[in-house]
Order: structure tokens, then sequence, then C-alpha cells
């Protein structure tokens, strides 16, 4: 389970079964097992709406018109096997005890999918898509593509969208959300006091990328995504990630690393001058960014779009003459994904949401990019990693 309550991962699936109204639905957690290097994890749909993280082939299925209540949500776990589980790890069987854990009234195996969904697809007609819409050539969602199937044997089905239901759900964080939230961010900030204290000519970036990692674990988290850290040039490839380099006396770091705690995760960006000085140049090109980046967090307020957020930094940039610089949009939301799904629409209190403006001149090895963790609320908006210097 991913520190949110058992409860809470109920009640996440009921409002999902009244949003379907009516239609069927599954939410697939994904295929795959134990990699070599990292590990695997499921779905994060699949988290949101149970807390487990290490099931692979497992799914929820939600049928509204099943006869009886307490088996419209189910959960479905590929069968045991105990020569597998020697190489993988030990699974629950299911039992009273299983339900007690997961909440889950009705647990089955994965093998009933297909008929779980032909039944629901016969009784009421109507399926709907949860997962996110795969773009063409991609393959197709795994709930669309499953719904396609069920749709050649059951005649005059429909398929619905509904693949904004849990996006919606998702970009609305709860109070103890929030709360794992904080912990990420509070190790982010003892992650970049670690780093910044590393940052000197003929240091090796591994070392400030190391200094980062150190702090997130002793908080008991872990990095959100593949850190950055690069100095000079490497710091105009947004997604550098070699950090093998040696830091240079008068170029500027930068670093985008955040933690991870319970799956929740925090995104930061900073700039730094290798020397601890900026040169004039530099200043005059950080204050710019920094500007910019003010101008999109006083801008992210509810009812504002995203679109007008990035507007309101960039104007920043084209003010100053300098509107091919900034290459990308301002930021996205955050939690279970470090790039997680806005909905379609305007900003909502509850939101968390990253404003990251940044100013890339390759030909003089420069880039200097600002970011920060962003709540709305009905007010003002809340700059949740503001305790990191910038």
């Amino acid at each position: 389970m991913n520190g949110i309550s058992v409860a809470e991962h109920a009640a996440r699936r009921e409002r999902v079964l009244e949003g379907l109204s009516g239609a069927a639905g599954v939410v697939f957690a994904g295929e795959g097992g134990p990699p070599l290097l990292g590990r695997w994890t499921a779905n994060k749909h699949f988290i949101y709406l149970t807390g487990i993280t290490n099931e692979p082939g497992a799914a929820v299925v939600f049928d509204p018109t099943a006869p009886d209540p307490s088996k419209r949500i189910t959960l479905l776990l590929k069968s045991r096997d105990p020569e597998r589980e020697h190489w993988d790890g030990y699974r629950d069987p299911i039992n009273q005890a299983l339900k007690e854990k997961t909440g889950f009234t009705s647990i089955g195996r994965s093998g009933g999918i297909a008929g779980a969904l032909t039944s629901a697809a016969r009784r009421g007609r109507r399926l709907a898509c949860l997962h996110p819409y795969s773009v063409y050539p991609g393959a197709v969602s795994s709930d669309l593509a499953a719904f396609r199937q069920v749709g050649e044997r059951v005649p005059g089905i429909a398929i619905e969208d509904k693949t904004q239901l849990l996006i919606e759900l998702r970009s609305i964080k709860s109070t103890d959300e929030l709360a794992l939230m904080q912990k990420a961010v509070d190790a982010t900030v003892d992650g970049y006091k670690a780093a910044f204290a590393a940052i000197k000519p003929g240091v090796s970036e591994r070392v400030v990328a190391e200094a980062l990692e150190n702090e997130f674990c002793k908080h008991g988290g872990e990095h959100a995504y593949n850190p950055i850290v690069g100095g000079g040039l490497n710091a105009t490839v947004l997604h550098y990630m070699d950090n093998n380099q040696i830091l240079q006396d008068g170029d500027l770091v930068l670093i985008d690393a955040g933690a991870a705690f319970a799956g929740y995760a925090a995104d930061v960006t900073r700039t730094f001058p290798v020397s601890g000085r900026f040169t004039d140049e530099q200043q005059y090109l950080y204050d710019l960014v920094l500007e910019s980046e003010l101008a999109g967090i006083a801008a992210s307020r509810a009812g504002t779009a995203m679109w007008e957020v990035d507007r309101a930094a960039r104007a920043v940039f084209e003010k100053a003459g300098m509107p091919d610089c900034y290459t990308y949009g301002i930021g996205h939301g955050l939690g279970l994904d470090v790039h997680d799904a806005l909905p379609d629409g305007v900003l909502k209190p509850g939101m968390v949401i990253t404003i990251e403006p940044g100013l890339y001149l390759a030909e003089k090895s420069l880039g200097i990019r600002i970011e920060d963790d962003i709540l709305i609320t009905d007010g003002d908006p809340v700059n949740l990693t503001a305790a990191i210097p910038k």
C-alpha cells in the first residue's frame, strides 16, 4: 500500500463507480515483472484506486449493473504460483484478511476479467474507457482494446469516453496526499542543501547528484525521476541525464531533481554559479527567468487556464526581446506522476502544478531554469518548495 488509508482508496473507487453513470469500466495494473534494474510498478490510475503497486496483471472492474451490490467493484489478481513467488516475492491468498487489507468486498482472479466485462456488457450495454487514450500510431489503450473484443461478441454495446474522470479525481489532492507531497518536499529541501554544498569547480556532476540522493534516502524517499545535474552546455539539454562531467569555474550548473515519498513526487529546478558568483550577464539572464517564474506563480489561481499562466510567464521574455529562448510550456500537474495529467478546463483549488520557465543559449553554453511546486487554493497560490533558495 502507498501511504493512503484503505478508507480513502475505497472512497475513490466509489466516486468512480458513481461517475460512470451506469456504464461498466476497468482499470488495469499493467503487465510485467521485476526488472533487473529498477523495479516494476503498476499503472498510476490503478495505484490511485487501490494503493497496490506490485501486482502485475491485476485489474479493478466496475460493474454498476451487477445484481449483488457487493460485487459492483471487484479486484482481480493473477493466480498464485509458488515457483514464481520464490523468484519475485510472496503474495497473499484471497481471504478475509486480504479484503480487510485492501478494502475490497469482492476479490477474484484475473482469469475472470473477460467474463466479467462480457457479463457487464450484456446486462448494461455500455462500457466506458477510463485509461487515457493513446496517440496514433501507438497501441490503443488497454481498456479500449478489451472493449473492442467484447463488442465483437456482444452486439449493440456502446463504448463511451470517461477518460477525464480519474484525471479529474487525481488532480485534486486530498489532505493525506498533500501531507505525503510535503514529505517529498522536505526531503527535496535537504537534498538541495547538500547539493549546493557540494558544488565547486572540479567536482563531478555525479557527486552533486549523489548528494541529493543521499538526503532523499535519509528521509525515506527516493528520486522521483532521473536527476539532471548539468554544468555549462549540459544545462541547455532539457533531459540531460549523464551527470558525468566536471563542473567548470565560470559556468552555471542546472539541477532538476525531486524526491518521491510513498509514490508522491516533488519536482524542483535551481540554477547556481559553480564559482558561487554570477557574472553580470549571467545575473541579468537569471533575473529574467526569475521574473518570469514569479509572474507564472502569481497567475496560478483558481479559475485560470494553464495557457493563461504560460502567457503571463512568456510575456517577460517577449518584453526582453528573447521569446525564442523559452521553448516549452510553463509547467504540468504533479502528484503520483511527476508529469501528472491535468483535466481539461481551468485550475481548481487542491491542484498542484509546477511553474518552470527557462532560458537556453547553447552558443554561450548557458542554461537557466527555475522551478517550484505550486498548490492552487481559493486565494493566493502557495509555493510548496519556497524553502529552497533561488
